[in-house]
């Protein structure tokens, strides 16, 4: 399931408390070197899938292959809108996409200035969830690329490409945001956390929390 893009989607008082605790935390931290690299391994993922592998199912139930990666041209692009300023909605969830590197990097060139203009970490952001800040907005869409990386990756047989340093940055803000129980529809659209060993991986840990199983084929 994806949370962080759905604009119909209301948090409760007790979310929208938690995650403005998550990003007052979060402000000084600077995620933006670690969301390039974000949009860097979904690149590498888009130069190595190829068409046939459209229509394959992915672990995140909603979507395959070709929906998944739509869906993540839509994330590009309305994180771009947040960052500056604008209302979410002002940018699509999903956009069609045809040639998928191309539409990719049309999209991260928007996405850019804003990322390197310091002025954007403290910038007020509206998102699907409520208001917070460019920071605390990076923070979250961060989380949402690796982890929908990880469904392309393991969809189309790709997972060497990922980068365990990502998960490991992106796991800790899932968790408190996002909390192990209750996890009701429509407030909080994930499954149950599935167990996993100690000697877990960080995306196995990253994606069991999501309620994905992390052994999906």
């Amino acid at each position: 399931m994806y949370w962080f893009s759905r604009p119909h989607e209301v948090a409760t008082e007790h979310q929208e408390m938690d995650m403005s605790t998550t990003e007052t935390r979060i402000a000084d931290t600077d995620l933006r070197p670690a969301l390039n690299l974000a949009l860097d391994q979904i690149e590498r993922l888009l130069t190595v899938v190829t068409p046939d592998q459209a229509p394959l199912p992915t672990p995140c139930s909603e979507f395959d292959v070709s929906t998944l990666v739509d869906h993540l041209q839509g994330v590009v692009r309305r994180l771009a809108v947040i960052l500056s300023g604008q209302h979410f909605s002002t940018a699509p969830a999903i956009v069609a996409s045809t040639s998928w590197l191309p539409d990719w990097t049309e999209g991260r060139t928007a996405l850019a200035p804003l990322l390197a203009d310091d002025a954007t970490l403290a910038r007020e952001a509206t998102v699907p969830w409520g208001t917070t800040t460019g920071a605390g907005a990076i923070a979250s869409y961060l989380g949402e690329l690796t982890t929908h990386a990880w469904d392309l990756a393991a969809a189309t047989g790709h997972l060497d490409e990922l980068d365990p340093t990502l998960a490991e940055l992106a796991l800790p803000t899932y968790q408190t945001i996002l909390p192990a129980t209750p996890r009701a529809l429509p407030q909080i659209p994930f499954g149950a956390v599935v167990e996993v060993g100690l000697d877990a991986g960080p995306y196995e840990q990253l994606v069991a929390w999501t309620g994905r199983d992390p052994r999906w084929s």
